[in-house]
């Protein structure tokens, strides 16, 4: 293999470079091991493996460098931080040292001090007097003092290099965490941002990520001759090539047949959206329709993702009329859609639903960002005098007080919607840059995990629904979208009384007072319990509160049938979460039996699911089956 420079279209000397440092590391790794047990060394890559793997890399390579010199300049470059230039990761760690002071000497010597135990103790577990104590202790080992599931396979803890690589890693995450909040001089917001970057740089240095700290992948690269590395370099390349990190096998799902695949037909089409109107499967109907506006950063079908977790098929098997919204993925012709237009859409949505049904109001369901607008369209429409246009409302998830809006607050300050706004010059925001904020959230579960069983084990994709919908991202309109983060998650002003206003008209939330029904999810990482609970200060009608478990998604997603989780209902009136938590009552399982009966609650009438109540019956003509148009667009 030839030692020349490295460039871009040429390049054989990457893997010469790779594979020189493979031989490095298993050399140096080797020689650690043979200090402490020498028979574990055996088992490490020899020079022949490594060559092999050097071969497979080579043969590769022509494919990663033509993706590297693309005409356009882009490089097959992620759209977002993780697989951004390298330039912008040291830029990013330089700025966090220069916020860092250096460690006093007390504290070097304790961190030296911890060191030095850890090392002894983790040590004294391959003696004969440690497997003796390990044997007595049963389940619980007192020479592992930190435990993590990246960890939890028994070979980070079968040989001695590889136990002290993943404890010393998790002592130092530890004790660099403890000094974020010994900083002097930020203030809080800025403190948040640099917990957050500093967990975010701790999570890519897990030694997980890395082959030749990782006994896990080294076995398996053993095994296979760098099969799994191959393969992983393959779907590397074409995750940089669609600008998306891949979670799942898209292969196996098919819309309108195993996801979005409850039946019914398209009634409307607009610009901006869909009406799908469901097809009930019961004799009689609930005489108050159901119309859901699902959030438009995500395709509808969440709301619908098979017939066992369908939000959906489910209301309509209770005898819902159940009418759903699908938007539409912005585009270069949707770059003037702002916050007035999806305010409006959501008001048109409700007229057309009426109109269609002919029925005098409706029961609306507002989730995540729909939810928000929702707010402010039911503001909207007491100012005008037309609140009895809804029935009820239900927030899933919803903020309209983002004073504790969560980690989502630290992607808001001037640089970063800078960079929001250089990448939305088409018009509109690149869903992947939405998606990819969403999995930095949650790094090590929806990044590194995928990282270390796809790209480095070499592991098939699962075939999961849940993740399918995760990955089909949704371009949003650029003018809205920085609108939302300044209005809302900035200045917080949809809170204060007409400091906002939709389509012409002043919003004052204090004004609602329609029946509503708020839920939040207890672990949400995205739209916190605390500040959906906030929202219950702002509306002036009958609140029922549900706190339900788990997060976003699965707080929301959660059938009866699944037997899974539980809620917590209580007082509406408590002064915080805290106090509500207190004294609310807990029940095992869904909430959505309880939304049921709350809805039903509010006017139990029914009617015949005839006429206009089938979708593409009479006076009720249908442009096409769901899922739609809409849904379909990339």
């Amino acid at each position: 293999m030839s030692k020349g420079s490295v460039t871009k279209g040429g390049g054989s000397d990457a893997a010469d470079i790779f594979t020189e440092l493979l031989r490095i590391q298993g050399e140096a790794a080797r020689q650690v091991m043979a200090a402490f047990v020498p028979a574990a060394a055996e088992a490490l890559p020899d020079k022949q493996d490594i060559d092999a793997l050097g071969a497979s890399i080579l043969a590769f390579q022509d494919k990663w460098f033509r993706l590297n010199s693309r005409p356009d300049g882009q490089g097959g470059a992620m759209p977002f931080p993780f697989w951004a230039d390298p330039a912008q990761w040291l830029d990013m760690a330089q700025a966090m040292q220069r916020q860092f002071p250096a460690l006093d000497p007390a504290r070097q010597a304790q961190l030296w001090e911890e060191g030095a135990e850890l090392w002894d103790r983790i040590l004294a577990h391959f003696t004969p007097e440690g497997e003796e104590q390990d044997a007595q202790a049963g389940a619980i080992d007192p020479h592992f003092p930190r435990a993590d599931r990246r960890f939890a396979d028994p070979r980070w803890r079968d040989q001695p290099v590889f136990a002290l690589i993943h404890q010393t890693y998790l002592l130092l995450a530890e004790r660099v965490a403890e000094a974020v909040d010994a900083v002097d001089g930020l203030d809080e917001e800025e403190r948040a941002q640099l917990r957050f970057a500093t967990r975010a740089a701790l999570d890519a240095m897990s030694p997980a990520n890395f082959p030749l700290m990782n006994p896990v992948v080294l076995e398996r690269t053993i095994e296979s001759q760098g099969e799994n590395l191959v393969k992983g370099m393959q779907r590397l390349a074409a995750d940089l090539e669609k600008g998306q990190l891949t979670h799942t096998d898209t292969s196996r799902f098919v819309l309108g047949e195993n996801v979005a695949a409850t039946p019914g037909k398209v009634i409307y089409r607009g610009r901006l959206f869909e009406i799908i109107h469901y097809t009930p499967t019961t004799e009689s109907v609930l005489a108050v329709p159901l119309l859901i506006f699902p959030p438009w950063i995500n395709r509808f079908y969440i709301l619908d993702l098979n017939p066992a977790k369908s939000f959906v098929r489910w209301a309509v098997e209770q005898g819902l009329s159940v009418l759903l919204v699908s938007w539409r993925s912005a585009d270069e012709s949707m770059a003037d859609v702002g916050w007035d237009d999806y305010v409006r859409a959501q008001i048109a949505a409700i007229d057309i639903v009426r109109d269609r049904l002919k029925v005098p109001a409706v029961h609306t369901i507002g989730y995540c960002v729909a939810g928000t607008t929702l707010a402010a369209t039911l503001a909207v429409l007491a100012r005008r005098g037309q609140a009895d246009k809804v029935a009820s409302a239900t927030f899933l998830t919803a903020q309209v007080d983002f004073s504790h809006a969560g980690e989502l607050k630290l992607f808001i300050d001037d640089a970063q919607m800078e960079l929001i706004r250089q990448a939305s010059q088409g018009g509109y925001l690149d869903g992947r840059y939405m998606a990819a904020t969403f999995n930095l959230l949650r790094g090590t579960d929806l990044i590194w995990n995928y990282v270390v069983n796809h790209y480095l084990l070499g592991e098939d994709y699962p075939a999961f629904d849940l993740l399918y919908w995760n990955g089909d991202v949704t371009n949003l309109p650029a003018k809205w979208h920085q609108a939302y983060l300044q209005h809302c998650y900035r200045d917080n002003q949809l809170v204060v009384p007409d400091a906002l206003e939709a389509d012409g008209t002043p919003i004052d939330l204090t004004r609602i007072t329609v029946p509503a029904y708020v839920q939040a999810g207890r672990e949400d990482h995205i739209a916190p319990p605390e500040s959906v609970f906030r929202m219950l200060g702002q509306l002036h009608g009958p609140v029922r509160f549900v706190l339900a478990g788990s997060g976003h998604i699965a707080g929301v997603v959660n059938p009866p049938s699944a037997n899974k989780y539980q809620y917590w209902t209580g007082p509406a009136d408590a002064p915080t979460l805290e106090d509500f938590v207190s004294v609310a009552d807990e029940h095992k399982g869904s909430w959505w039996p309880d939304w049921l009966a709350w809805v039903e609650s509010l006017n139990p009438a029914r009617v015949k699911a005839s006429g206009r109540r089938i979708p593409g019956g009479r006076g009720n003509p249908a442009l096409d089956d769901a899922p739609g148009l809409y849904v379909r667009q990339r």
